[in-house]
């Protein structure tokens, strides 16, 4: 069977960015007004004689990252002028916001339940949020997909593989929003290293709207560091990097991520271990009396349902030390948890405690 077709609607990003941000100059910082090799570098008020500590990080870092975007092109199968990098996710979403939304006017929409820093980006600059919730199998309904077309939101949010729920969302259903929506879609992409399905990213070129985010927290193990990837047309790359802070990303950061693409062995090594970890609790946790539902999992954590008290469950868990996520609290999720996979004797621990919890 051929795939639908869906109509295009023709998207304008001059049209969705803030007026005032359209004609804003941006900061101008001493590195991004020099280019090339110096011996003598007495343009940024730096402390020349060193750093206090064992490093020498006295110099502000490249404001533009190019030495990982270079790395991480070859790796995703993109160009470097289509990447943007920041502190985490977290600064990608809080920019699009501030990009695209005017405060007290403008909105977003969100589809419930999903990670929850949307809403904040969207509180914090005084935007108002739409909700249109996922369906009992957290999927995207076709009159779901028809209210956000007929949204006149400035950005929707997509987490597939979703978070807290951990599965991914139907690509047909992505496709029909990215042709008929006419904002910018934003497919937070954290966990799909776990998934077995193509990056979204693969479809930039197609579709104009689109925004990938991506991190260097899950499968990279890299949280400590907090850097985030967005993926999108030059033209909002152009824009994230015209409104962010000047040097965003810290040179130890830009380095320690620049030894991580070069490990690209033991990123795979620690995702297949991972994947061998979330089968095995998978195939496990339905045997518990106290499991009600496991639901489906693209990512590194599984949703799960326990009867009669999940709320017991978790507080009997961190008296044991185990510390896992209460979500019993978010649309559609009455009674779950969310188990992280960690390893091997973290996995069984945590199998062991639940066998020995009397409700």
């Amino acid at each position: 069977m051929s795939a639908p077709i869906f109509p295009f609607v023709m998207f304008n990003l001059d049209s969705l960015v803030r007026p005032n941000i359209r004609t804003m100059k941006p900061y101008s910082s001493a590195r991004d007004e020099f280019q090339g090799e110096a011996h003598v570098m007495l343009d940024a008020n730096e402390n020349s004689l060193g750093s206090a500590g064992p490093e020498r990080f006295n110099r502000y870092p490249d404001p533009m990252q190019r030495a990982v975007k270079a790395e991480l092109a070859l790796l995703k199968g993109v160009r470097p002028e289509q990447i943007f990098l920041g502190n985490g996710s977290d600064e990608a979403i809080d920019l699009l916001v501030r990009l695209t939304c005017t405060p007290g006017q403008d909105s977003i929409l969100i589809l419930p339940p999903t990670y929850g820093m949307y809403e904040v980006a969207a509180n914090l600059n005084d935007v108002r949020i739409e909700r249109l919730p996922l369906t009992a199998d957290f999927q995207l309904s076709a009159e779901t997909v028809a209210g956000v077309l007929a949204s006149e939101a400035k950005l929707v949010f997509l987490c597939s593989p979703n978070n807290p729920t951990g599965n991914l969302l139907h690509a047909d259903a992505i496709e029909e929003i990215l042709r008929g929506f006419r904002g910018l879609v934003v497919v937070d992409e954290a966990y799909a290293d776990f998934a077995d399905a193509p990056s979204w990213t693969t479809r930039l070129d197609e579709f104009p709207n689109l925004v990938v985010l991506q991190t260097f927290s899950k499968a990279w193990g890299l949280a400590g560091l907090r850097l985030g990837m967005a993926f999108a047309s030059p033209e909002v790359i152009r824009y994230l990097n015209k409104i962010k802070p000047p040097y965003n990303v810290s040179e130890a950061t830009q380095q320690h991520a620049l030894e991580a693409l070069r490990d690209a062995a033991r990123f795979e090594q620690m995702r297949r271990e991972l994947l061998v970890g979330r089968d095995w609790l998978q195939a496990r946790l339905p045997a518990l009396p106290i499991v009600e539902q496991v639901f489906p999992s693209d990512a590194n954590f599984l949703l799960v349902r326990f009867r009669p008290d999940a709320t017991a469950v978790y507080d009997f868990l961190l008296g044991r030390g185990i510390v896992v996520r209460n979500r019993t609290t978010q649309p559609g999720c009455a009674g779950t948890l969310r188990l992280t996979v960690g390893t091997p004797q973290e996995n069984e621990q945590l199998l062991q405690a639940l066998q020995e919890f009397q409700g």
